[in-house]
């Protein structure tokens, strides 16, 4: 079965359109775990519009056995918090570094972006990108790189060391019903058929919901996770919580 991530980005927003610890980001991860959930995802940004440092610690110390994934911008760099009552943004690897957690998902996005929208292009980035893929993977931290559907890309990834690519799903979401949904999902499927072919696991997300999931799924054989969060909250408001995520993993079965 395809695991199942939450990404918590969307709770830690509500909380911080006010000046409170409600609701709390390490509450509801417990929730989604006794839920039935695989996994965690958090994307602190430096600006910390959500997910902050400080909720990163505090998911590291109570996750135990349940798998952490944290992502963003491997190359973000230490920020002054704005808000006194929030500790400063110590830097992306600053945050792996203190948390190790057992996934880490290297994202190209900049602090301009209102989300994450394209993935690394290894011909510019490598070179870069390969001491932090040497250092996680001496942390024992397991290395995934936010890619979009290209086979030549996702080869690069292999040999500069990832253990993983998460697909960036955008694309297929807006194709999702429309006439191009089958040219835009053969695209997808043959990344899949080629991480596959050089022993590269497969992750995927990013405008995944519980229309467009299944098909997704059905089509990507070798797909190992899923992380999804603006549907999910969404759908948890409208389903409940324990029935969103019932409902997710039906999908992913």
């Amino acid at each position: 079965m395809t695991a199942l991530s939450i990404n918590l980005n969307k709770i830690a927003l509500i909380r911080n359109s006010r000046d409170t610890e409600y609701p709390s980001v390490p509450l509801h991860a417990a929730k989604c775990i006794a839920a039935g959930v695989h996994g965690i995802t958090v994307h602190p940004r430096p600006d910390q519009r959500h997910i902050r440092a400080d909720d990163c610690y505090e998911l590291a110390a109570m996750l135990g056995d349940t798998e952490f994934n944290i992502e963003g911008n491997p190359f973000a760099a230490p920020m002054k918090s704005n808000r006194q009552s929030v500790s400063d943004y110590p830097g992306f690897m600053e945050i792996i570094r203190q948390t190790r957690p057992a996934q880490c998902t290297l994202v190209p996005d900049s602090n301009q972006q209102l989300t994450s929208d394209h993935g690394f292009d290894l011909r510019k980035d490598g070179d870069r990108l390969l001491p932090i893929i040497e250092e996680l993977r001496a942390m024992r931290v397991r290395v995934s790189l936010f890619m979009d559907p290209d086979p030549e890309q996702i080869c690069l990834a292999k040999d500069i060391g990832a253990d993983r690519i998460e697909l960036y799903t955008g694309p297929y979401a807006e194709a999702f019903g429309k006439g191009d949904q089958d040219h835009v999902l053969e695209q997808f499927k043959t990344a899949s058929d080629c991480a596959a072919e050089i022993n590269l696991g497969l992750n995927a997300g990013h405008d995944l919901n519980l229309h467009n999931l299944h098909l997704f799924k059905r089509t990507m054989t070798s797909l190992l996770e899923v992380s999804i969060g603006h549907a999910f909250t969404v759908d948890a408001i409208e389903l409940g919580l324990n029935k969103a995520i019932n409902a997710y993993l039906d999908c992913l079965k």
